[in-house]
């Protein structure tokens, strides 16, 4: 595992730019989801920024990226469009935009594109525009059934699943299966994971991407409300997911690719990874709010206010000045930006530390160990023991 660590660092000698632009395109979503760490969490900075995104700051981003692009000779780059609610926006607008990303970046720098909806205002005429100009979409659900998704509603509390459940099926019909991503969920330890699973399916995605909630140290996650560094404790988010990693890994078919379970078989296996859950590979997104600003992930938002900001601006930076925050230089420092028991610790090369922002501790930062860090441990050595079984010695 050293030895790993050691030649990635090698290969990395300086920053690694960055390869993916969450671009904000609305700071305002017109659901209000109970658990949303965007509007319910510790950063309430949403408040001030623009209600939308100008389309001069569109402009100004488009040569930010293409500047990127031409600076690190990327070969290719993608663009998330986000919010928010990213389509309270115009499909042509975002269309417009990744046009002129498109027409920006040098030659032979591909543009891939991606709409991140909660899906209840997408339609038939909104997805043929987003087809038109190659933007994919994915979609954000807590499972494929009504009460799944008790904590979706609107401002007036009225449930989002009729909206949900129309937009998974439009993106499922063969008309516009190929715009169609794969759904993010956020795992709610009430539900039944087999359930979820299984109700998911009925959804028919390319991909499943199961997400842990964001919580941290000081601010715990649901069913690690006594999370403390260093100490035993029981482990409900590995107990959720590695009942549905058996009946994925073990079903005749696989009908479905699930990104939790392939980036940590992918890191066991010395394989590339996206590096935010698992790995060591350096994280490389940036995000740029509505108003224009540089930011890091946004769910940094979860740890306290300004925890995501640099202080950089599109119309005054380049995204290089970025490389260069200690924020992001830390996310991008390998196991030396890790906390000592990380560095210690034998599935290191695996786990990487985890995602940055279940690392925060108030008065200590994000040199700590994932809030995650027994379900992460629990999670990796049960995939680890079904590869063995699996794979001759």
């Amino acid at each position: 595992m050293h030895t790993t660590v050691q030649a990635s660092r090698r290969r990395r000698p300086g920053p690694e730019p960055f390869r993916q632009f969450v671009v904000k395109v609305n700071s305002r979503c017109n659901l209000a989801c109970r658990y949303c760490y965007m509007y319910f969490a510790a950063d309430p900075g949403w408040r001030a920024q623009p209600v939308s995104i100008a389309p001069a700051t569109l402009d100004r981003l488009a040569r930010r990226i293409a500047e990127h692009a031409a600076t690190h000779r990327l070969p290719a780059v993608q663009v998330v469009l986000h919010g928010g609610e990213p389509l309270l926006t115009d499909p042509e607008v975002l269309g417009g935009f990744v046009d002129l990303v498109r027409a920006a970046v040098p030659a032979g720098c591909r543009v891939g594109a991606v709409v991140q909806t909660n899906g209840t205002l997408l339609t038939g005429a909104r997805l043929r525009a987003l087809a038109r100009h190659r933007i994919g979409v994915g979609l954000s659900v807590d499972g494929g059934l009504a009460r799944h998704n008790a904590a979706r509603v609107d401002h007036a509390g009225r449930p989002a699943w009729p909206g949900i459940r129309r937009a998974a099926r439009l993106l499922a019909s063969p008309t516009h299966r190929d715009s169609y991503t794969g759904v993010l969920s956020v795992i709610d330890l009430d539900t039944d994971p087999i359930e979820v699973y299984r109700s998911l399916l009925e959804l028919d995605p390319p991909a499943v991407d199961f997400l842990l909630p964001h919580g941290n140290w000081t601010s715990p996650p649901p069913g690690l409300a006594d999370a403390r560094p260093g100490v035993d404790r029981p482990t409900p988010y590995a107990d959720w997911l590695t009942t549905v990693f058996d009946a994925w890994w073990h079903a005749d078919r696989r009908r479905v690719r699930i990104r939790i379970f392939e980036e940590c078989l992918a890191a066991l296996l010395r394989q590339p990874t996206a590096g935010d859950l698992f790995g060591l590979a350096p994280f490389s997104a940036v995000v740029v709010e509505t108003d224009g600003a540089i930011e890091q992930s946004d769910s940094l938002k979860s740890a306290y206010p300004g925890a995501a900001a640099t202080g950089l601006h599109i119309a005054t930076d380049p995204f290089d000045a970025a490389l260069g925050h200690p924020g992001v230089a830390a996310r991008q420092g390998g196991a030396g930006a890790l906390a000592a028991a990380c560095r210690a610790c034998p599935l290191l090369a695996v786990c990487g530390g985890g995602h940055y922002a279940h690392r925060y501790r108030a008065g200590h930062g994000f040199a700590n160990p994932s809030v995650y860090c027994a379900d992460l441990a629990r999670l990796t050595h049960h995939l680890a023991a079904a590869v063995r079984r699996a794979v001759p010695r």
